[in-house]
């Protein structure tokens, strides 16, 4: 699954530990979606799509492996 996390991040301009404590989870469990190494629950991708005022869909993207 593809992300845009660290351009919406970018943005805010807020860290990786900073969107962390926002959607209360490590600033390792960020790097890592951010990454593309740890696909979020849809809670949590949820919550990080609020933290930004956009949609799931506008944050993550299916990859044709999915």
């Amino acid at each position: 699954m593809k992300n845009k996390i660290r351009i919406e991040r970018a943005i805010l301009d807020i860290t990786q530990e900073e969107l962390a404590q926002r959607t209360g989870v490590s600033r390792q469990t960020i790097h890592a979606i951010e990454n593309n190494k740890y696909i979020p629950s849809a809670v949590l991708a949820l919550k990080i799509a609020k933290v930004f005022g956009k949609s799931m869909e506008e944050i993550f993207e299916l990859d044709a492996d999915d």
